[in-house]
């Protein structure tokens, strides 16, 4: 069989899965976890395929009109360089661990069927925009993405966070794809073609004759599918979903699509500095804002969406300097730490029996109930915060080493200024990133909140799926760098001994200080009975010691408990605090700016619609109305006044044309 057929069989084979899923899942639902697996697995498996016969040489190149169009012609279209074939692997890999986990997550749920079948479609989805070598088949796989994000996020519909969290993730994903499909269609007027290959030709022979403009449309886009600034807002309200389905867009697709799409066109951007400058502005304030957001959550998922947050910065910050190969070897060791975070949240919350909620201050013991999560969460946390020899040190190293090599203007394309504005913001969130996952780690594992019901085991398919993500969480960043630099344009991407010494230094010292705000923060709050909490919202240790009062909240199913106080991110953000758990209340200011205007307008419309132009109309229909109603009234259906009105008429008409003659 040859490359390209495999390669076509990828995407079609999740996609079949879905629909026979979707079909067969109400009459047959003991066929579901086969639908859902089988295909996804066989998927993983061809892809390790193409991956081998691909060999990061020359990339695969195939393709046939589907229509003729009459002028750019549209076309189903592949095109596998070795970070199309990677990334394949990754998403593969990552959403066959997602399914296989699913079937012990959502056990008891009885949507099953259509949950495992949207993630099958947004898995084949994925797939296509990975291989695509057309923009507009690109485009198809993009925008099925956003509709199975959707509803996957929307999966707990009785709940009003899920069914917020999802129309507002299709909403600013959709505000962002209006200026994508007009960069798109500028983009393929200007070379010529919606082919990939093509395009780069062209923006290689000078032919692109608006690059800043299509650069910034594209961008748009971008921005909304991998949260970026500012189209981050809804990344961290999307954790209303169930936790697989946050491992899923977290990891390997829909985030990650966006700087897959970057790294694929990164000429069209480097064809302009203007936005190569803009890019690097936003993954600065990206990466920085966003560690800073995350420093201050409680809720395990919103930490870690911050963190996906993060990293999705730093990956378009090594596209900013220019160098796509140091932003996907970063999108392949962050999908699977990413994904690992996730699920092992996912275990610690499946332990304490809730859907998706799992607030940090109010855990305890859970070292010793969840013993493969610990140790798993661990592995990732450390390959997070990029401490050696962990994956996310190689690569968030190599994001490091191009800004560096930027600064000093060795890079083509890359003005120094963009250079500068990521190393910094790089530099500062390393210290970020390690601080919270310090923090995460403390109050998930030690923490002395009031103790969860014990659910007992977790079922085995969910830690075995721990177990095998922590082998690339631990050793992936080694092998690629090592091994993989064909698949990287042949570039070397090994540490580089300044980036390294700072980026370490940095994220030790993060790490050290989260600790000991914890130690302080532990030592003042053991002086409060357990389960008690400050009355204050900023939470101030003496005002804990002080003024605690005891409280009960529901919690985990119909279990009392009262939060932590010993939070080490109070401490740490002092005044920052109360903004950065709001998310620097970004979501105020886009309905002070956006959403109010435009109810106010609506409201305005409604108004004139109902008090002016009903107002006419119904005036227009009153008149023919009251007319009828007159003349209605005059058919008494009585001869008499019929000949009485006729004499009457004829007396009047007599005198009318008497005082006529007269007056003649």
């Amino acid at each position: 069989m040859t490359t390209t057929t495999l390669a076509l069989l990828v995407p079609l084979l999740p996609f079949l899965g879905a629909a026979s899923g979707l079909l067969l899942g109400r009459t047959a639902p003991g066929f579901a976890r086969p639908l859902a697996i089988l295909p996804t697995l066989t998927s993983l498996v061809l892809t390790a395929l193409v991956a081998t016969r691909q060999g990061g040489d020359q990339a695969i190149n195939s393709a046939t009109e589907l229509t003729p169009t009459g002028s750019v012609p549209i076309e189903l279209a592949l095109h596998i360089d070795g970070f199309a074939a990677l990334v394949a692997v990754l998403v593969g890999l990552v959403a066959s661990c997602v399914q296989i986990y699913s079937t012990g997550y959502l056990r008891d749920d009885p949507r099953y069927p259509s949950y495992a079948a949207l993630v099958s479609l947004f898995t084949s989805a994925m797939f296509l925009v990975v291989y695509s070598g057309d923009l507009i088949v690109l485009l198809v796989g993009w925008e099925v993405m956003g509709i199975c994000s959707y509803f996957l996020v929307g999966h707990y519909w009785e709940t009003p966070e899920a069914r917020a969290a999802s129309l507002k993730a299709f909403l600013v994903t959709k505000l962002g794809d209006v200026p994508f499909l007009i960069g798109l269609f500028a983009l393929a007027t200007d070379a010529g073609s919606f082919r990939i290959t093509k395009v780069l030709g062209a923006v290689a022979s000078g032919g692109l004759d608006h690059p800043t403009l299509i650069a910034l449309l594209l961008l748009a886009g971008v921005a909304g599918k991998s949260a970026l600034f500012p189209l981050h807002t809804w990344l961290p309200d999307a954790m209303a979903g169930p936790t697989p389905v946050s491992a899923l867009i977290h990891a390997a697709t829909m985030v990650a699509a966006g700087v897959y799409f970057i790294a694929r066109l990164l000429p069209v951007f480097e064809a302009s500095q203007a936005a190569m400058v803009v890019l690097a502005v936003m993954a600065a304030v990206t990466m920085a804002g966003s560690g800073l957001a995350a420093l201050a959550q409680d809720d395990i998922k919103r930490v870690l969406a911050y963190s996906t947050i993060g990293q999705l910065g730093y990956m378009a910050g090594g596209l900013a300097v220019g160098d796509r190969g140091a932003a996907v070897f970063h999108l392949l060791s962050h999908g699977a730490f990413k994904a690992l975070l996730f699920l092992a949240a996912g275990v610690i919350i499946h332990a304490a029996g809730t859907n998706s909620v799992a607030a940090m201050s109010r855990m305890r013991n859970l070292r010793d109930r969840v013993p493969d999560a610990y140790w798993t969460m661990t592995v990732a946390l450390l390959a997070l915060a990029a401490i050696p020899p962990f994956s996310g040190f190689f690569s968030k190293e190599a994001v490091l080493g191009v800004a560096e090599h930027a600064v000093t203007g060795h890079t083509e394309h890359v003005p120094a200024a963009a250079g500068w504005i990521v190393l910094v913001a790089g530099l500062v969130t390393a210290v970020l990133t390690a601080a919270y996952a310090m923090r995460l780690w403390l109050l998930a594992f030690r923490g002395r909140g009031a103790e969860a019901p014990d659910h007992g085991r977790q079922p085995l398919t969910m830690t075995v799926v721990l177990w095998v993500l922590a082998v690339p969480s631990l050793a992936l960043g080694g092998f690629v760098f090592r091994l993989l630099p064909d698949w990287f344009d042949g570039r070397d991407l090994a540490p580089t001994l300044t980036t390294s010494v700072l980026g370490t230094g940095l994220a030790l010292a993060g790490g050290i200080v989260t600790y000991g705000a914890w130690r302080h923060t532990t030592a003042l709050a053991a002086r409060v009975p357990l389960g008690a909490v400050a009355a204050h919202p900023e939470g101030d240790a003496a005002q804990v010691e002080a003024e605690a009062i005891a409280t009960h909240e529901p919690a985990y199913g119909d279990i009392a408990y009262a939060p932590d106080p010993a939070d080490p991110g109070r401490l740490l953000l002092g005044p920052l605090h109360r903004p950065a758990a709001a998310g620097f209340h970004l979501d105020a200011v886009y309905a002070a700016l956006f959403v109010r205007p435009v109810q106010a307008g609506a409201s305005l419309v409604r108004f004139l619609d109902r008090e002016v132009v009903e107002t006419y109309v119904r005036g227009a229909g009153a008149l023919p109305r009251w007319l009828g109603a007159a003349v209605r009234r005059a058919q008494t259906g009585n001869v008499q006044t019929y000949v009485s009105a006729l004499l009457a008429g004829t007396v009047v008409l007599a005198v009318a044309a008497v005082l006529v003659a007269t007056g003649a």
